[in-house]
């Protein structure tokens, strides 16, 4: 294409979003994606060979090639040395791209069409309005429309209600919560998870089809496990769970104005100064992957949307202006993972049946929402991430090395072996598993900068430190204990909370906040024409609720901003 109007870096979360209406508003826009492209006949082998150089057909994205490549095997997906989704390029047999993280822990993020938004749950709950309001340079209100076009788009639907989500929900009205009326949170409550996956498959419960049959069918399947790039549905733009490369990508293509080149590399920000703007942004110099040559590509308009580490590292090589809040104030929800096991005669009552089979329905359909504090979920992974997340990581050793809890037998703490971890694997059928997100407080010690001492090929790697606050462990503890008493007010028998340590690091926001280093509209202060569409312009961590659907309604609001101001 002749030199575009709008280049985007990055094509995850944000900038799918910000491509498809920046296209839609009659801008030519190239998308530079650092990893492969997964379905797309261009690219039919996209570990093994370079392929096409980019596309803007939205005829080539192929659905047969899609299910081929998202296959549903755990170590093919998701190891992070080897892995189709790991953070690294696209040739399988070279090294994943390294980051420096100081703290205990890895940062869980995918490279290629997509970004991470190919490992999804697809959660979309919106902000808590009291997180934003008198805080943001922006109000709640002003996200509303946004969040409506957004929700509209994708579609968010709330998740139907499978064994673990009900099971879930007595344990909460058990426990004396209530139900959540409303997309706007202000007070503490459960509710059905509002999701970016299409609506059941009407013929799921017709034994005229087989499992097959059904996913080539338009709708969900209600297979929990499938948290990478969801193989069901009968073309592309038809997959059921929502990620951008499924929903915002062909709607970008559609337009005929957006072309996407995967495989390329940014690794510098070009700038040049202007009498009456000051510094501006150009274009960008990029890597291709494959072949290791560089080239520079030409734009009125530059957005980041490369994420919440690689946005700030690519300011800071750029050698732009020195900023001090650039690639600070890191903020993640701190993580933790409770399980609880139970007895088959107490299921049946409240069930029907002897079993959760924690596997079925959307990975997590039911949340509480605790403003202030963060959120809980009910989570349902495939076994090996299930296993992983359950058993396999924690700050606190192995769980037979802590006393006892006075009075509270059934609680256990950290790592189980032996005999105790094979009894809790046997009864997975009978577990419920709640993740918990509490909400931390940004502070300026915690961000990305970039390591002198290291280097790749694109450059000074991101060095990453992460220690949660004071507010941060205070609120993961109080939901803890809220989590737990609903474990046990369902009836669990056995409780384990897994402690997971404090830099496993997936919802990842603030390093480039809005009214320090962007402005309301998303351009930076000290280079014009230079936009940032991710996680990384949140002024905070949103009271806790995960953050894609933010940044997309961010991001719809920054391209109209955009296009109003430059074009």
């Amino acid at each position: 294409m002749a030199d575009p109007d709008v280049i985007v870096i990055g094509s995850g979360g944000g900038g799918a979003v910000i491509a498809k209406e920046l296209g839609e508003k009659g801008l030519q826009v190239l998308v530079l994606e650092a990893g492969p492209w997964y379905g797309h006949s261009e690219w039919p082998e996209p570990n093994k060979e370079r392929g096409a150089q980019s596309s803007s057909s939205v005829e080539d994205l192929n659905v047969t090639l899609y299910k081929e490549q998202y296959s549903k095997l755990e170590g093919e997906m998701n190891d992070l040395i080897t892995g189709r989704l790991r953070w690294g390029p696209a040739d399988r047999n070279r090294p994943p791209w390294y980051r420096n993280v100081t703290e205990r822990g890895f940062v869980w993020q995918n490279a290629g069409v997509g970004g991470t938004t190919q490992s999804y749950l697809a959660n979309c709950p919106r902000a808590f309005p009291g997180s934003v309001d008198s805080i943001w340079p922006i109000s709640y209100r002003d996200l509303i429309p946004y969040y409506e076009k957004v929700e509209a788009t994708l579609p968010v639907e709330f998740a139907p209600v499978t064994s673990k989500e009900e099971l879930f929900f007595y344990g909460a009205m058990k426990a004396g919560w209530q139900l959540i009326p409303d997309l706007n949170v202000t007070t503490p409550g459960y509710r059905p998870q509002p999701n970016a996956i299409l609506p059941t498959n009407r013929h799921l419960t017709n034994p005229d089809y087989s499992l097959e049959q059904l996913s080539w069918m338009t709708g969900c399947t209600l297979a929990g496990h499938c948290i990478n790039g969801c193989p069901h549905g009968p073309s592309v733009d038809k997959i059921a769970k929502r990620s951008t490369n499924v929903s915002y990508v062909p709607l970008a293509l559609r337009t005929g104005r957006v072309t996407i080149r995967p495989n390329a590399y940014a690794i510098r920000i070009l700038t040049e100064p202007h009498p009456s703007e000051g510094q501006r942004a150009i274009g960008v110099r990029i890597r291709d992957t494959w072949t290791g040559e560089t080239e520079e590509l030409m734009a009125d308009v530059m957005v980041l949307a490369a994420g919440a580490i690689e946005s700030p590292r690519l300011w800071l090589n750029s050698g732009l202006p020195s900023n001090p809040w650039v690639g600070k104030g890191l903020v993640n929800h701190y993580f933790d993972w409770v399980t609880g096991m139970f007895d088959e005669k107490d299921l049946i009552p409240i069930l029907g049946c002897p079993e959760i089979n924690p596997f079925v329905g959307h990975t997590s359909g039911g949340r509480l929402d605790y403003p202030g504090l963060g959120s809980i979920m009910v989570t349902g992974l495939s076994p090996g991430l299930a296993a992983s997340m359950s058993f396999g990581i924690s700050q606190s050793g192995y769980s037979n090395l802590h006393p006892p809890y006075g009075g509270m037998p059934w609680y256990a703490q950290g790592r189980i072996a032996g005999p105790e971890l094979q009894h809790w694997m046997e009864n997975y059928r009978r577990t419920l598993s709640l993740v918990i997100f509490a909400d931390d407080e940004v502070d300026i010690r915690n961000g990305v900068t970039v390591d002198p001492l290291n280097k790749d090929e694109h450059g000074p790697v991101p060095k990453v430190r992460y220690v949660p606050g004071q507010q941060g462990e205070k609120n993961r503890l109080k939901l803890v204990r809220i989590a737990v008493d609903i474990l046990r007010k369902a009836g669990a028998r056995k409780v384990l909370r897994t402690d997971w340590p404090a830099s496993l690091m997936i919802h990842m926001e603030s390093t480039m906040r809005m009214g320090f280093v962007v402005d309301s509209n998303g351009e930076a202060y000290q280079v014009k024409r230079l936009y940032i569409a991710d996680n990384s312009v949140h002024f905070n961590a949103l009271g806790g609720a995960n953050p894609t659907l933010t940044t997309q309604a961010l991001a719809t609001r920054t391209a109209e901003q955009l296009a109003e101001t430059y074009f």
